[in-house]
């Protein structure tokens, strides 16, 4: 089965959807090492990061127009989601949606019984709890650092309509989220989208396009038999990628873990000296 004809996968996300968290976590990770490097820029682990962007000034610029874009991928985002959404006739609820229903707290108790072996694997969709709760921390994430970040980027235009003291919470209000936005993302997001026993050593879905076809059978057979049932299942079948492609999306992925770790220790360690 390792010929790329074998067909041993089936196709999760297209390949505009893996341009767009690739944009994500790229600049994701730029925004956290450059905040941090302005956490920590009284350590030598904080100067070591602000120097791989040119400096503690250069960091902040960076920051600044990378947050810009990042703001302007959540708008096209948006728009891409809800012309997909009007084109596919898909709506706004049922099981290929992302809003969360009633049906993912049951299946996340339902989760937290069988890691504890006392239940079966939920049976899940498309889409897992855990996955709708990712997907909708950025959103209230990209409101709250984008809308926060503005403010700080440009205080004198937001003066004229803030008072000073505004700016003091907003700093606070951005810092707090990014904190808690980077451990969400370096602990939580990276074990289960990566050190899952499923998964391990990395899910290589996001970046290829496609999941491994046993694990969906697992964790996902309510999404198969909806296939199967409207005779979708076969043409969502596809055979496994070259080794020279899969090595690269582990290059990619590992890459990112390894980022994402590095800042997370450092952080960790250094945080008693984090310039507030």
């Amino acid at each position: 089965m390792s010929s790329t004809n074998a067909k041993v996968r089936i196709k999760r996300f297209t390949a505009t959807q893996r341009l767009f968290h690739l944009v994500l976590m790229v600049t994701f990770l730029i925004q956290s090492a450059t905040g941090l490097a302005r956490m920590y820029h009284e350590t030598a682990w904080g100067q070591g990061l602000g120097n791989i962007f040119g400096g503690f000034e250069a960091s902040l610029t960076v920051h600044v127009y990378v947050g810009i874009f990042m703001i302007c991928a959540f708008v096209v985002h948006v728009l891409y989601a809800l012309l997909n959404m009007f084109i596919n006739r898909t709506g706004l609820f049922g099981p290929d949606s992302l809003l969360p229903r009633m049906a993912d707290l049951r299946q996340a108790a339902r989760h937290v019984g069988w890691i504890l072996g006392l239940a079966k694997h939920p049976p899940l969709d498309r889409w897992g709890y855990w996955e709708k709760f990712d997907y909708w921390a950025v959103f209230w994430g990209m409101v709250i650092l984008g809308g926060t970040g503005l403010l700080l980027a440009y205080p004198l235009a937001s003066s004229n309509y803030m008072p000073g003291w505004g700016l003091n919470v907003a700093f606070w209000v951005h810092r707090i989220e990014a904190i808690l936005a980077m451990v969400h993302i370096f602990v939580i997001h990276f074990f289960i989208a990566h050190l899952r026993r499923s998964n391990f050593p990395m899910d290589r879905t996001i970046f290829q396009g496609s999941a491994d076809l046993r694990v969906a059978e697992h964790e996902r057979p309510a999404w198969l038999a909806r296939l199967k049932e409207s005779g979708q299942l076969d043409q969502m079948i596809v055979g496994e990628v070259p080794v020279f492609k899969r090595a690269v999306f582990l290059v990619i992925g590992f890459a990112a873990v390894a980022a994402g770790v590095y800042m997370l220790i450092g952080g960790l360690v250094h945080a008693p000296l984090i310039t507030w």
